[in-house]
């Protein structure tokens, strides 16, 4: 592979100069290297720094940022990200669109299959709390994943399918990173893309008042 199309700034690093950043990420332009570079999970006050960096010193501004985003983790896209939103037509790259499995409705009837994202990363997503699914903070999300269910039960499609449309439905969503561990989970996923224009401003605000952010 010559070149990538875009690469990221994955995580940012306050310990490194904004400006060595930015050079940093124009040289691999400028050789050709990549055609663009983004940044992964920075605040969009790291976001605008760069941005003023690149234009005092001539060099490439990044035009994408890489986050986690899902109807259950909606405080970087619907909230944080904004401003440069507005300012800059900044992009994004959303990762784990489903989170972690969750809105995929498989444990809506609370029990969790032993081929599962969550029973196979359990210390990842429950970080060690003894009540798993039973806890009030897997409780009140699992509460929003039924109404989601229910849904998509009415569209007849599957709940994964009207999480991925919802989110790839919203304009700040450039590109989302899915994953999938079967082979019928990818034709699964890839059947959103059908249901996206489907996503009427009704629809979308019945959901959006499911997943309110809060």
């Amino acid at each position: 592979m010559d070149y990538v199309d875009i690469v990221f700034a994955h995580r940012p690093d306050p310990n490194v100069p904004m400006l060595e950043v930015v050079r940093g990420f124009n040289w691999l332009i400028e050789q050709g290297k990549a055609l663009y570079w983004g940044t992964s999970e920075w605040s969009s006050e790291q976001i605008e720094e760069a941005h003023v960096v690149a234009e005092k010193y001539l060099l490439h501004a990044p035009i994408a940022d890489q986050c986690q985003y899902s109807a259950l983790k909606r405080q970087r896209i619907d909230k944080d990200l904004v401003p440069v939103f507005e300012k800059y037509n900044y992009g994004t790259t959303i990762w784990s669109p489903l989170a972690g499995s969750l809105l995929t409705g498989i444990y809506n009837d609370g029990v969790i299959p032993a081929d599962s994202r969550l029973a196979t990363n359990a210390d990842v997503y429950f970080k060690g709390d003894p009540d798993k699914l039973q806890s009030p903070r897997m409780q009140a999300a699992l509460a929003k994943v039924k109404q989601l269910t229910a849904i998509a039960d009415e569209l007849g499609v599957t709940t994964a399918q009207l999480a991925l449309a919802w989110a790839a439905k919203n304009p700040h969503v450039s590109t989302m990173i899915i994953g999938a561990s079967k082979p019928e989970q990818i034709i699964e996923n890839i059947g959103a893309l059908e249901l996206v224009p489907k996503i009427t401003d009704e629809l979308w605000s019945r959901i959006d008042t499911i997943f309110a952010l809060e």
